[in-house]
């Protein structure tokens, strides 16, 4: 009964939200995860792309929007997507690993494009993993987004940051390690000290905005925090209203979230809607390749920062070409995680958040 349910109220979701040009009979299906597609974040960001590619190229396409955030109603949804006729499927974000994992075999004749995650078994000590060939998981450097916006932000004028995570998943970790790095770098290049340590290093515990994670943002601000760049998904909100409260600036992240708020100094992107485009191109080319992650960094133009957009005071377009083009050609390895992250400073003078806070496995 409770699956008639979720099947049920995914078709009354749909009904009347999926543009297409034919409406019993569609080839792109998306289905958004725990947000809707104009939640300023990764649905809107994957759907623009979805529906840019499919309106230059003639293709229909619809999206779903399950019902609960739960495994089951996940694979029930792409399940109502595939009898619909879509015949590649979308899905944004890492809590989608458990039902693709089980829908590719379920569904061999569909291809499957997972962003931000990995198809697996539900977590346990002994987790399998597996990637079929009609399934393409992507995966993106964070870190290299996280390191941009770091840079750019001291090479501004910043010099007391903070950082707010949603959770610390792998994806979020490596926007705070890049950060870290960026900064650092950045600081060492113009020879200046910045303040950045445990204190102003914070994962929420969720990605909804709270009023709890808004009074602490302003707790950080009114106490000498000059920007913050906030990993959060939806709770990024709290701290862009924080720092509207405090007249200072925040770096939003995913999307280009300069339009929500004129506290937002840039954000540190995804290049969401090319990584989307790029997986649909060889999809209808016949040249769609499975099995195995691929991942979207400087290199193949993954990540940015939207320069047309951002409210620098001094960083350039040159700069940042500039800075890019030694990620492109792999002079700065910008690192993934907090061993490298000491590695790559190689200073333990330098007052950086500790290995517990960046990994998020402080009590």
């Amino acid at each position: 009964m409770k699956k008639l349910l979720l099947v049920v109220a995914a078709l009354v979701l749909v009904f009347g939200l999926g543009a297409c040009s034919k409406v019993d009979e569609y080839e792109i299906a998306m289905i958004t995860d725990s947000g809707g597609i104009d939640d300023e974040s990764f649905n809107q960001g994957t759907w623009e792309g979805i529906v840019e590619f499919a309106e230059d190229n003639d293709l229909t396409y619809k999206y779903y929007k399950p019902l609960e955030v739960s495994d089951a109603a996940y694979l029930d949804t792409i399940a109502l997507a595939i009898e619909g006729g879509a015949k590649i499927v979308v899905t944004p974000g890492y809590l989608f690993e458990t039902s693709i994992y089980e829908a590719q075999d379920l569904y061999p004749d569909v291809y499957f494009v997972l962003i931000d995650g990995v198809p697996h078994e539900p977590w346990d000590d002994d987790t399998a993993f597996n990637t079929a060939d009609n399934t393409l998981p992507i995966l993106f450097n964070e870190h290299e987004a996280g390191f941009l916006a770091g840079y750019a932000a001291v090479i501004d004028g910043y010099r007391n940051l903070g950082f707010t995570g949603g959770m610390a998943v792998p994806a979020v970790v490596k926007f705070g390690v890049g950060f870290i790095a960026g900064a650092y770098y950045a600081a060492a290049k113009l020879d200046v000290d910045i303040v950045f340590g445990d204190d102003t290093y914070h994962y929420f515990g969720d990605f909804a905005p709270s009023d709890n994670f808004k009074n602490m943002a302003s707790s950080w601000y009114t106490t000498g925090t000059e920007i913050i760049f906030s990993a959060a998904g939806g709770a990024g909100a709290s701290v862009m209203a924080a720092a509207a409260d405090n007249s200072a600036m925040m770096i939003g992240v995913d999307i280009d979230q300069a339009d929500q708020s004129d506290t937002v100094l840039t954000s540190a992107m995804k290049q969401l809607g090319n990584a989307v485009q790029q997986a649909l191109q060889a999809y209808i080319d016949g040249d769609f390749v499975g099995g195995a992650a691929s991942f979207k960094g400087a290199s193949n133009d993954g990540v940015a920062l939207p320069m047309d957009t951002s409210r620098f005071a001094t960083f350039s377009v040159a700069q940042y070409d500039a800075i890019y083009a030694l990620l492109v050609d792999g002079t700065v390895v910008v690192p993934a995680d907090y061993a490298t992250l000491v590695t790559f400073l190689d200073d333990a003078t330098l007052d950086y958040p500790s290995q517990a806070e960046v990994e998020g496995t402080t009590e």
